[in-house]
């Protein structure tokens, strides 16, 4: 149990992973975040390598798409592959640059050195000296110059960033103050990519009406609200208002419905 402070105005730790909000245990002073999602971001880092395996294969990549020998429109470029979605992981921006955001901002924190970063192929290219090492920029005579793509591929960077995530995790949940959101990255991650595994499309979203909430001005907000069939939940991006229960459901369509009531007044 949590030890009672006698402090009226004292507020007991909290663990700062979104959703979470679970009081620390005494045992767990001095962290940031509780063991338990601790232990699921850990599970997360665990799983996400073979879900890229998984993605990163060509049958993946290809399911669904049409057979050689099948109908064709007369072109001789192939079609593109179906399933973009995996592309979007796979690709650079997918998971390999999303993971490794996450160790530079580690590394930053604990002032260790961060590898460079090649945005483009009209960058430096990546050369090699005669020892074997590595290195980003202008190359010296008698270096091998590689394209950058041919030594930073996916397939090799994923392991080694969910590596070194695992490896420091316990001291981000303890000494980094940023690690809420980075939790949130990495769950949020591993979600892509479990339901892009499993082929599952998630319903589109439809307009709803607009935002009927006032400022303290009184100013209305009027912001484009959406919703999918897969949440109850309606959030307006522009001013934070929130609609999760029926009722509450209820209540924002007869703002929205007084407020068209109101302009309909003063267009008169």
């Amino acid at each position: 149990m949590h030890d009672n402070h006698d402090d009226a105005d004292y507020e007991w730790p909290t663990c700062i992973a979104p959703n979470c909000g679970r009081q620390l245990w005494v045992a767990e002073a001095g962290r940031y975040v509780c063991r338990p999602c601790e232990d699921r971001t850990n599970k997360h880092l665990a799983e996400l390598g073979p879900l890229f395996r998984q993605l990163n294969e060509t049958a993946t990549l290809m399911r669904g798409a049409r057979r050689p020998g099948g109908a064709t429109s007369g072109s001789r470029t192939p079609p593109i592959p179906p399933r973009l979605e995996v592309l979007a992981l796979t690709a650079n921006g997918g998971v390999a640059t999303r993971l490794q955001a996450i160790e530079d901002s580690w590394r930053q924190a604990l002032g260790w050195e961060t590898s460079p970063t090649v945005e483009e192929r009209t960058t430096f290219p990546v050369t090699r000296d005669a020892a074997g090492r590595t290195q980003v920029g202008r190359p010296v005579k008698g270096d091998r110059v590689y394209p950058h793509w041919r030594t930073q591929t996916a397939s090799r960077a994923v392991p080694a960033h969910l590596t070194f995530l695992a490896n420091n995790l316990p001291w981000a949940v303890s000494s980094y103050e940023s690690i809420g959101q980075d939790i949130d990255d990495l769950r949020r991650l591993h979600a892509e990519c479990v339901a892009v595994a499993a082929n599952e499309h998630r319903p589109g979203r439809v307009q709803i009406g607009r935002c009927p909430t006032r400022g303290d001005d009184g100013t209305l907000c009027r912001a484009d609200l959406t919703a999918t069939a897969s949440s109850h939940r309606v959030h307006c991006g522009q001013c934070g208002a929130r609609w999760e229960t029926l009722g509450e459901w209820k209540q924002l369509r007869e703002q929205q419905d007084a407020v068209l009531r109101d302009d309909a007044g003063v267009a008169a």
